[in-house]
């Protein structure tokens, strides 16, 4: 028998609280507030712009940093500013809640395009590594801890900086987009489901089969209540485009399968077309190899096409287990752009 893991507080070891790093071209680091808002919408489409013109930030999205009840912005987010007041770099470490079967920290930064190349997103990755560690080193949970950030293939910058700092390519996320002009071919139906509209009375349902349908994907934890509720009553969720496969399971009928779509308007400049942008595809695992979520998928380009959308885009580990990248360009989807996940791994 294999020897228990020891505790995470005892692999990490002891993690001081990160200091404030210090640049010559920094006149001061804080945490972010929510006063900070619009200057750091402008931020995020500066580094839109040369890094992933293609998607932006939301204000709704920015929002979550300081209404989500599991991030404390005073500790988990730093933002670096110019003697004018603009935002020369943002970064965060931020733990999730859902801890089934690893303890994350996702570290995520940013450096303003004109302001990169002088070492600032060096020192702002140290202070989120040191922020992470110690967010690891809180936990007494025996589980893999580890340290994940994302960072796009047009940035190659940020790729050699992740690297640097120990962490490890571990996975291929792909962007796919189709045009929704032409339909798809639904092939046959064993009865066994119907498929429905969002509607907010599947909220709990919907919640519980994501978390279902996700459990042997890459990294991923269960999504809580808190997440869910703000993700379904978000100014992107579009229900009109996003659909249920609902079926009878002991004497009650519960979602089995789902495609869950944004409508991302603010985007569609950068991409230089209209879109739908599809958050979630799942399906329960004792329901799959019926066909569904390719029906789903159908209604969803559908529902794209009644309200002239020109396209929809989604995206997908390339190793999913479920062969959901085989799916997606079996349906017409093609890959356009592609991002990277770096671990560090304790």
């Amino acid at each position: 028998m294999a020897e228990p893991r020891p505790p995470l507080s005892s692999r990490v070891g002891v993690a001081p609280a990160p200091v404030l790093p210090e640049h010559p071209d920094v006149a001061r680091w804080r945490p972010a507030a929510p006063g900070d808002l619009d200057e750091l919408l402008a931020f995020h489409a500066d580094v839109a712009s040369a890094d992933h013109p293609n998607w932006v930030e939301s204000r709704d999205e920015l929002l979550e940093t300081f209404e989500l009840s599991h991030i404390d912005p005073v500790r988990d987010t730093l933002l670096a500013f110019a003697d004018d007041g603009r935002i020369l770099a943002s970064g965060s470490a931020v733990v999730p809640p859902g801890q089934e079967t690893l303890v994350r920290s996702i570290v995520s930064g940013s450096v303003r395009p004109e302001a990169r190349g002088r070492g600032i997103g060096r020192r702002l990755l140290e202070w989120e590594l040191a922020r992470a560690r110690e967010q690891l080193s809180a936990s007494e949970k025996t589980l893999p801890g580890w340290i994940m950030a994302y960072a796009e293939e047009r940035a190659p910058d940020a790729q050699a900086l992740l690297s640097r700092a120990g962490l490890e390519l571990r996975r291929h996320f792909f962007t796919l987009e189709r045009e929704v002009a032409q339909p798809v071919d639904l092939g046959p139906d064993d009865g066994a489901y119907a498929i429905v509209p969002w509607s907010a009375e599947w909220t709990e349902s919907a919640r519980l089969a994501r978390n279902a349908a996700f459990v042997d994907h890459w990294g991923s934890q269960s999504t809580g209540r808190e997440r869910w509720a703000r993700f379904v009553g978000g100014e992107q969720f579009a229900p009109s485009l996003s659909f249920l496969a609902v079926a009878p399971i002991d004497g009650r009928s519960e979602v089995v399968g789902f495609v869950l779509a944004l409508r991302n308007e603010q985007d569609w400049a950068g991409q230089g077309f209209s879109s739908s942008y599809v958050q979630l595809v799942g399906v329960v695992r004792s329901w799959r190899g019926r066909g569904m979520a390719r029906r789903l998928l159908a209604r969803h380009l559908d529902a794209c096409r009644s309200v002239g959308l020109e396209k929809a885009t989604l995206d997908v580990d390339a190793e999913n287990p479920t062969g959901a990248l085989g799916l997606y360009t079996g349906l017409g989807f093609e890959i356009a752009h592609s991002h990277r996940s770096y671990v560090l791994e304790y």
